[in-house]
């Protein structure tokens, strides 16, 4: 998409908001939703960086959910916070304040290892059930940490993905090959995706390499470090190593490492993209993390509902 037409849909994107009421703006999703949330929009599967991008990083599950609910989202990637709150670890061995307040990060990093050696994993299918009743599909787990994970936590991670319902694990890239090998190897293990999420200094060789280390080494793509990096636009990229990118992170940025913008203020083709992953029917979810500084006068749920209006018109 040119420059000019990417401005063109912007207006019209937004020349509707002043109508709707940007207060108003959810309360038009959830009248328009059915029993069920449904943010498949034309085979494309819009989906939302959970609790990230609602500010909160203990959040528990219940709370995401219904705030997904009243966006009207079915698709998650979502951290195992949430998660593992639910199984019952102490929340001490979860927050980065308790950890610091605790005096030794590797005290709890051992704590939180034995914990998870007897995780009761049936809790884990109990949650599972909670957000696939309510229509909510986890298709991506976020999992902090797991270069420094232990053989017995790597296993642990992959379990868990696969029993909230998860096609793909996501974690930030590494630069060294034994950690990308080592992680790539428990991937092959289990034949599951890990989505290595990079930022503006991620350069595609970067993603290539990793993929040439482990069969089911994959790439987390976000748009908008990708432009705000000076790696132009990332189409080529997506369109070369497709069946390697388990979902693309929804952000726009201006280029030469720029700020973050709400969606169409920036440099990042993310219309574009969108209709790349419509027209060629891949399966990649378009996952919003939000970013943005909140304009005065709105706020972060209405903000992300703005989001997701724009990615559905991209679409429909």
């Amino acid at each position: 998409m040119s420059a000019l037409t990417r401005r063109d849909f912007t207006k019209i994107t937004l020349a509707a908001l002043p109508a709707i009421g940007m207060g108003s703006m959810l309360g038009q999703l959830q009248a328009a939703s059915s029993d069920k949330p449904n943010s498949m929009v034309a085979g494309v599967q819009l989906g939302l960086n959970v609790p990230y991008s609602f500010g909160s990083p203990l959040m528990s599950g219940e709370d995401v959910l219904k705030n997904c609910l009243q966006l009207g989202v079915s698709g998650l990637e979502l951290r195992t916070q949430p998660v593992e709150a639910y199984m019952g670890i102490p929340l001490e061995l979860i927050s980065p304040k308790n950890k610091v307040a605790k005096g030794s990060a590797a005290s709890t990093a051992e704590e939180r290892r034995n914990w998870r050696k007897n995780a009761p994993m049936e809790k884990v299918k109990d949650f599972r059930k909670m957000y696939e009743d309510a229509g909510v599909l986890i298709e991506i787990v976020k999992v902090d940490g797991l270069f420094a994970m232990s053989d017995e936590e790597l296993d642990y991670a992959f379990t868990l993905a696969k029993s909230l319902g998860g096609r793909a694990i996501s974690t930030e890239i590494s630069h060294k090959d034994e950690e990308l090998e080592r992680v790539g190897k428990f991937a092959d293990k289990h034949k599951f995706w890990v989505g290595y999420h990079g930022h503006a200094t991620t350069k595609p060789e970067h993603w290539e390499h990793a993929f040439s280390l482990a069969k089911y080494n994959a790439a987390n793509v976000d748009l908008g470090h990708f432009v705000a990096g000076n790696n132009g636009s990332p189409v080529e990229f997506i369109k070369k190593h497709h069946k390697r990118i388990t979902h693309v992170h929804l952000k726009d940025r201006k280029v030469n490492n720029g700020p973050n913008t709400p969606f169409g203020e920036g440099d990042t083709p993310l219309v574009e993209v969108l209709r790349l992953i419509r027209d060629n029917k891949w399966k990649i979810q378009g996952t919003i993390e939000f970013e943005y500084k909140v304009p005065a006068g709105s706020d972060r749920m209405t903000e992300i509902a703005r989001a997701l209006k724009y990615c559905r018109d991209a679409l429909s």
